[in-house]
């Protein structure tokens, strides 16, 4: 390695060190112009480490000691980890998360008796909830890790938060080990799985702000491992541990109809939803399927940020009515996301394992850029994905994505249209450059 790369790297290793020592010790999420310069300064650094051409065993080292710098750091970005406690909490006491509101259990009357200490808990973290009118929206196997946190640190915030960093860096750690191995499978070069590793965005909202999507992520990468393998039906049950984790794992189902032919797909559907609802199993009581749908529909009929095509609709939404149409705009979006990832994956065009990332990757972008919201973390599986393409355009909208962090400088949050001009002008501007719809429409056709 020459002396000028060798500095080069250095530089660039030191410069991601220094940013992500203080966005995790020292930015509020509500310094904004810190947020955002530290952000540029860590996607500097990456950008270095990737043009650089950072050796295969430099980066992996590289990756693990930026999370590393993230293990005593309390989240700034985000709060929802005191959801997290909260759900975590009541499962250790032997009560059903998705049965209440937070807001009826520290209630004068609440609907069952809790337990002293369980309460005096619950009404010192209830102020700190971003959610106390909603019922939980995170499946069994988030639960399970909320349960063990509260389990081992029922009084500490910290060592809760300890707790699930350490499970979410194990998910990370078998991460790496499936994407070199995919890759390796794939005869495509292992240093591409630096461009997830070494990913700002990824080290930030995964390891820094506790996001369950590092699980998804290993357990899609898993289940595409084993299905590559012929072992249909352990991927279809590590498959169901994923949707467990989050729903947006069963988006891939339909790309398997035509993997498999109809008898096997059938079967690996059965099997998925079978070991999901084994893991809701604990949870299940005659409202639970009402609570979840009335969580999906505020969803979808309520909540807005940081999306694209929508606010545009929006806007007209309010040109032509005079007031925000989002309870028929956001499901009309979903519908027309549905019917466009089931004809993609109707039409694609010699479907295999080996062209499964890339075909998911499209249904995934369809259906964000119809979104009405769009957190940052949630790009995350885009980001992983595009490491098996020929594609950038996720890493520069995972890195275009944190400008979204500028809406909440102020109470509450008010979000900067300009801002969110510039980055979806700038990720569409890199998806007309790249054109991964000329090769998406080029699969699609018929023979």
């Amino acid at each position: 390695m020459s002396t000028r790369r060798t500095a080069w790297l250095g530089t660039a290793m030191v410069l991601s060190a220094g940013a992500h020592l203080a966005l995790a010790y020292s930015t509020p999420r509500a310094h904004t112009a810190q947020l955002l310069g530290l952000l540029l300064l860590a996607f500097a650094g990456y950008t270095a480490l990737l043009w650089a051409r950072v050796p295969l065993w430099l980066g992996l080292t590289v990756a693990l000691l930026l999370r590393l710098l993230w293990l005593p750091a309390t989240p700034a970005l985000s709060d929802d980890y005191h959801r997290f406690r909260w759900d975590g909490l009541l499962v250790v006491h032997g009560f059903n998360p998705f049965r209440y509101q937070p807001r009826e259990l520290v209630a004068a009357r609440p609907p069952t008796p809790l337990p002293p200490a369980l309460a005096r808990e619950l009404r010192a973290l209830y102020p700190a909830l971003n959610s106390p009118r909603y019922y939980s929206v995170y499946p069994p196997v988030c639960q399970a890790a909320f349960a063990a946190g509260a389990y081992l640190f029922p009084t500490s915030a910290t060592g809760f938060i300890w707790v699930i960093r350490l499970l979410l860096l194990a998910a990370e750690a078998l991460t790496a080990v499936l994407l070199l191995r995919l890759l390796s499978a794939l005869q495509l070069p292992k240093t591409q799985a630096l461009w997830y590793l070494l990913h700002p965005l990824v080290i930030v909202e995964l390891t820094g702000n506790l996001h369950f999507e590092a699980v998804v992520i290993a357990g899609l990468l898993a289940a595409g491992a084993l299905l590559g393998r012929g072992r249909w039906r352990a991927s279809a049950g590590v498959l169901g541990l994923a949707v467990a984790t989050k729903l947006l794992p069963l988006v891939a189902l339909p790309l398997l109809v035509r993997r498999l032919g109809w008898r096997r797909a059938v079967g690996y559907g059965l099997l998925c939803g079978l070991t999901t609802l084994l893991l809701f199993a604990p949870f299940l009581t005659p409202d639970l399927l009402q609570h979840i749908g009335q969580s999906l529909g505020l969803y979808f009929r309520t909540f807005e940020f940081n999306a694209s095509l929508y606010y545009l609709l929006r806007a007209l939404g309010y040109l032509y009515w005079g007031y925000n149409k989002i309870a028929l705009i956001g499901p009309g979006l979903a519908l027309l996301a549905a019917v466009g990832m089931l004809g993609i994956a109707w039409r694609e065009k010699r479907p295999t394992v080996a062209t499964l990332p890339g075909t998911l990757l499209l249904l995934l972008t369809l259906y964000y850029l119809m979104a009405t919201v769009v957190h940052p973390w949630y790009l995350t599986p885009l980001v992983a994905l595009s490491v098996f393409t020929p594609y950038r355009f996720a890493l520069v909208w995972g890195a275009m994505a944190v400008v979204s962090y500028a809406a909440y400088q102020f109470s509450g949050y008010a979000e900067n249209p300009w801002l969110l001009g510039v980055e979806y002008a700038v990720v569409l501007l890199v998806l007309v450059v790249e054109q991964p719809w000329r090769a998406a429409l080029a699969r699609l056709a018929k023979n």
